[in-house]
């Protein structure tokens, strides 16, 4: 089971509804990545973007690249496996 630590940091930094929805935006990117200038488009200002991308990065969620002008995102590679590990709800065989 992934650090629970680390994984409540990360529920955490998804709770808000902007990260969310670019941590979302991110993760559906059909490259794998995104340009911070792809999803902006979230309601809120270019400084309010930046602090929850950097939210989302501290929290382990994103990973970042600077490309010239430009911050490129991807989701840290760990995160979704570690994410479903957690929230696999089956019943184990004991029926617990």
């Amino acid at each position: 089971m992934p650090d629970a630590r680390r994984m409540a940091a990360m529920f955490k930094a998804l709770s808000d509804p902007v990260r969310l929805r670019l941590f979302s935006k991110v993760a559906s990117h059909p490259a794998g990545e995104a340009c911070v200038c792809d999803i902006m488009d979230v309601g809120v200002s270019q400084p309010t973007v930046s602090h929850h991308l950097k939210k989302l990065r501290e929290a382990g969620l994103l990973t970042s690249e600077r490309r010239g002008t430009w911050v490129y995102y991807r989701v840290a590679p760990s995160v979704v496996a570690a994410m479903s590990a957690m929230l696999d709800l089956r019943p184990t065989a004991t029926g617990s």
